[in-house]
């Protein structure tokens, strides 16, 4: 699929979801039946050690119509290149290309806990494209083919994303980095950030929450320390959960016309299309607060 019939597929804005794989499958499907009416244009999901992500994209695909469905991401070291092409193949023609394939080398501890060595990521990946494009496939092909774009944070794996698949969904990452994926990327690939959000307005609890759902995890793993410390941020940043000024930077936090205002910084920083991950308090799927932001966001 070209590019710019991509971004127009997916829209400006779209949702990241996290929770999906802990909930029951009807629990599931609901929620993203009720994301698809309310407009978002694309639901993104990430892969854990308890969710596979081509399961999990079929079981969403299935309980929608319209929507695109997304892996943010896949990781490379969970199943070979030729069963992801498959799969990939697979799902976009029995779904009327609805689903994006988003592919990402993951980070050492999680591959480390399945077993493999986590190196030379960028040479890995390269390798991975390699074998998909040399796969074979007997099914009914997609046409178009289904896309794929990778979570590309460092200059060489946009580079890679620009040169090899239609763009890139960078995870955990400010709007000073779209500006500068965007440079990378030049003005032809998709961009596809992950932005959180949370509908919350007094800043010592809005700050607690985020570092306790979201900041306090992440910040344990090096590929964002390390991009991260490219936008400015140091040690300082990244003990205890984040300072305020990390949580500030990475969290959207405030009234629904503060996030409203977030998203638009990266739109205008060169973003396609934003994915807005619900961080809630309980742990829940967040869907009050896409309800209440797709009044502003939509």
């Amino acid at each position: 699929m070209p590019q710019h019939a991509l971004a127009s597929r997916i829209g400006r804005v779209g949702v990241w979801h996290g929770g999906l794989g802990r909930v029951p499958a009807a629990v599931a499907r609901q929620a993203a039946a009720e994301i698809e009416q309310l407009g978002y244009g694309a639901l993104w999901f990430g892969e854990t050690p308890t969710t596979e992500s081509m399961s999990q994209a079929a079981l969403l695909l299935a309980a929608t119509e319209r929507i695109t469905v997304a892996t943010g991401i896949a990781n490379i070291w969970v199943r070979d290149a030729s069963a992801t092409h498959n799969a990939a193949q697979s799902l976009a023609e029995a779904y009327d290309g609805r689903f994006l394939l988003g592919l990402g080398a993951s980070h050492a501890p999680i591959v480390g806990a399945r077993g493999h060595t986590f190196a030379k990521p960028l040479a890995a990946m390269r390798e991975y494209l390699d074998a998909m494009d040399e796969a074979p496939y007997a099914g009914p092909v997609a046409d178009p083919p289904p896309a794929r774009v990778l979570a590309a944070l460092g200059p060489k794996m946009l580079e890679l994303a620009r040169d090899r698949t239609a763009g890139a969904h960078p995870y955990f990452v400010t709007p000073e980095h779209t500006a500068r994926a965007r440079e990378i990327l030049g003005t032809g690939p998709l961009l596809a950030p992950e932005q959180a959000v949370l509908l919350e307005s007094d800043p010592a609890t809005a700050r607690s929450l985020a570092r306790e759902h979201h900041t306090h995890l992440y910040l344990q793993l090096p590929n964002y320390t390390g991009n991260l410390r490219r936008l400015g941020f140091g040690d300082e940043d990244f003990a205890d959960g984040g300072s305020d000024r990390l949580v500030d930077a990475i969290v959207a936090w405030g009234d629904a016309d503060a996030i409203r205002r977030r998203v638009q910084e990266h739109h205008d920083a060169g973003a396609d299309h934003v994915a807005v991950q619900p961080l809630a308090a309980d742990r829940g799927l967040g869907l009050e607060q896409l309800r209440e932001l797709a009044a502003v966001l939509l």
